[in-house]
């Protein structure tokens, strides 16, 4: 997998950087589009974009703001964790029995040279839960960030840095906050590995560099999962940068649902192993027969949709509601004509269960009247309406419902 390095007046059929409230794949990775990068980058090699926009990414995430919230924030562990090259600190030198950190034991390791990691940062600060749900639409995958703040290079020059070579086994976007670090490609010792198949520091090794550059604050890097990287503190001050992870579904997850499906209608992948299989001189013939038979099956009976359709609900459930302004507004009466919009990057599916409308999303799905479906499509369609445009026999009950539900936000009158 070899790098491209992208300035902002270099690519071809170019398209002008959105906002990431827009199109927050975009905002990544434009001036290159979003086919272009699906096509040629995702998956395959990394993709570096230089953009000379050392304030981009501000309204997400500044150190000022992140000193606040390890200042202020009630830390337990999980939540903060620090690692260095040299020597990672054990969690006891900052975490006390409680399990609170100790943001006191926190700054003086970050002196000495530790890297401090904020994973799931997106659960506590709305910008970035936003950001992700963005992205988690155009992926259709769970999407996290976790914050690493480097400090400035040593008093003998030497750089810091958190982790040796290694590879990810997800995605992932890196958007340089502030400072510089230095980063080295090399090979892929696994490609695309899967969820599990984690980084070995004993079996993988990194081979030679392929590719060398050094982020400044707005640029933005992605790194295909298996792809084997570094990076260290090269300049002279702290270096803040957000790692945005794309955890995804894969075929191998789509071809084994599809498989448990087809063992719910057939008998013959349900039957129990042979009696004394694990035997080491157990004969496997009728066993191999019967495997083959198996396969057989998958090939002839095995369907794509029920799983597909699987999959996707359960990607919709396992969102979290978003019920922002929900508690501030819920003593102001719902009348005809207040008015309503589909929130954005909420996913929804609608199923009809043996006559009942199920409405699929974040959280538990809702089952609605089955004679609500026209006003349903009204009221999720993204455009401005009131209970007055739904045609149904509760219209407000409907719209408090979805509301409260977090598919909707309620608009000023």
């Amino acid at each position: 997998m070899a790098s491209k390095a992208l300035n902002m007046d270099e690519a071809s059929g170019a398209t002008a950087s959105p906002r990431w409230e827009e199109d927050a794949l975009g905002f990544l990775i434009a001036p290159m589009t979003r086919q272009a990068f699906l096509g040629e980058y995702y998956e395959q090699r990394a993709l570096l974009v230089r953009r000379g926009e050392p304030f981009r990414y501000a309204d997400l995430l500044t150190l000022d703001t992140l000193d606040a919230f390890i200042a202020g924030a009630d830390l337990r562990e999980g939540m903060l964790d620090l690692t260095s090259r040299r020597e990672r600190p054990p969690r006891d030198a900052y975490i006390d029995s409680r399990g609170r950190v100790d943001p006191v034991a926190v700054a003086e390791l970050y002196m000495d040279g530790a890297t401090i990691i904020l994973p799931h940062l997106h659960d506590s600060m709305a910008n970035l839960g936003e950001f992700c749900r963005s992205l988690e639409e155009v992926f259709s995958c769970h999407v996290q960030t976790n914050i690493y703040l480097t400090p400035r290079v040593n008093e003998d020059g030497s750089a810091n840095q958190g982790f040796p070579p290694h590879y990810d086994n997800h995605d992932v976007f890196v958007m340089q906050i502030s400072g510089r670090k230095a980063w080295r490609l090399y090979g892929t010792p696994v490609e695309t590995p899967y969820r599990g198949e984690q980084f070995d520091i004993a079996t993988h090794q990194a081979g030679e560099v392929t590719e060398s550059f050094t982020l400044e604050p707005g640029d933005c890097l992605y790194v295909p999962r298996g792809l084997m990287h570094d990076a260290e503190n090269v300049g002279e001050e702290p270096s803040l940068h957000i790692t945005v992870g794309l955890i995804t579904k894969t075929w191998a997850d789509l071809l084994l649902e599809s498989i448990s499906e087809l063992a719910l209608a057939e008998p013959a992948f349900r039957r129990s192993l042979p009696a004394g299989f694990a035997a080491r001189d157990f004969d496997r013939a009728a066993a191999e027969r019967h495997f083959a038979k198996l396969i057989d099956l998958v090939a002839e009976r095995a369907r794509m949709d029920g799983a597909f359709d699987l999959l996707a609900d359960n990607f919709m459930r396992a969102r979290k509601p978003n019920t922002a302004g929900v508690i501030a507004a819920a003593q102001q009466p719902i009348t005809d004509s207040t008015p309503f919009r589909r929130r954005r990057f909420v996913p929804w599916n609608v199923a009809d269960d043996s006559g009942r409308l199920v409405l699929i999303g974040p959280g538990e799905d809702l089952e609605l009247n089955p004679h609500d479906g026209d006003a349903l499509d009204v009221a999720l369609s993204g455009d401005r309406f009131t209970p007055a445009d739904l045609s149904c026999d509760s219209p407000i009950a409907l719209a408090r419902t979805l509301w409260a539900a977090g598919y909707l936000e309620r608009l000023r009158d």
